[in-house]
């Protein structure tokens, strides 16, 4: 998954809270076999691999996530898009690519990448990517839909509360054993160090997104490592991070992505028309920027 999780459970039995613990790795293991594109034997691979020659048979599991994904592409203007995945191998994020990729390769791989161009059969449940050379990932996403995977099971098998973290990626239920709430740290944006406010997390979701150290340096100009799937290019607007919160860490995971793309006003204004769902932006400047309904209590 890129990345590791830690998982959390209250249990008063602590044998069975190891068991469940185990159970939840199991189905965040499940998971990736399904949608990791590196695996041959994923049913993510296959479809990849018929890419403008037949259409691929899936569960009803990825059919429905990659229907999700395409709706999320939809109310994110393509800012968020699952067949970002033909861009590749354009850029080299390691510091040791200088110069920029030509014109006419990056106009070429973009001509893949739409969202709208996967053709899903709800009848026969298959998935055609059109064109030769069309491939999806679902690296901005995947970890959100695992831990909301490994949630549903342990709240199946009646584990009263826990807390799932994906490397920023976090789902709770119930609370803690001491009965107290769970509670998310805010940074303060002009000292990492230092935190801004805590956040009460009851019953919901949080994903962070933000600039790595990953980049390019051509010209002495530097470039991040988070491509506009709608342009083939990193993107212009340099925000240092962005957390979504929501009851779906799945969808608060594409958000993050797909709001670092869109950039601070965007953003913004799509989380503002969406319902339960908040956001934290943290601009080049260090400022702060936050949805309309969300509450912070600054810590002296």
């Amino acid at each position: 998954m890129g990345g590791p999780f830690e998982i959390t459970v209250v249990s008063t039995n602590e044998e069975l809270g190891y068991i469940n613990i185990q159970e939840a790795i199991g189905e965040i293991s499940r998971i990736e076999k399904l949608i990791s594109s590196w695996d041959k034997n994923s049913e993510t691979h296959a479809i990849n691999s018929n890419a403008g020659i037949k259409p691929v048979k899936v569960s009803l599991e990825l059919f429905k996530l990659i229907e999700r994904c395409k709706q999320i592409s939809d109310i994110t203007n393509g800012a968020f898009d699952i067949s970002y995945a033909a861009l590749d191998n354009l850029w080299e994020f390691t510091g040791a690519m200088n110069v920029m990729p030509a014109k006419q390769k990056i106009k070429e791989a973009v001509a893949k990448v739409n969202s709208n161009a996967i053709q899903l059969d709800e009848n026969r449940l298959t998935v055609f990517l059109p064109k030769p050379g069309m491939k999806i990932s679902f690296g901005a996403i995947g970890k959100g839909y695992a831990v909301d995977r490994a949630k549903e099971l342990l709240v199946s098998k009646k584990v009263i509360a826990g807390m799932i973290n994906a490397s920023g990626d976090l789902t709770t239920w119930g609370t803690k054993a001491s009965g107290e709430k769970w509670l998310l740290g805010i940074a303060n944006p002009n000292n990492r160090a230092k935190v801004f406010s805590w956040l009460p997390i009851v019953e919901s979701s949080v994903a962070t997104s933000g600039i790595k150290e990953r980049y390019v340096l051509i010209n002495d100009q530097k470039f991040t490592d988070i491509l506009d799937p709608r342009t083939g290019y990193p993107i212009r607007e340099q925000i240092q991070s962005v957390s979504v919160f929501s009851k779906n860490a799945e969808l608060c995971d594409a958000l993050a992505t797909a709001i670092m793309v869109m950039g601070t006003n965007a953003g913004l204004a799509l989380v503002n028309q969406l319902g339960d769902t908040e956001v934290i932006i943290v601009d080049s400047e260090n400022t702060m920027h936050k949805s309309t309904g969300l509450i912070l209590d600054e810590i002296h």
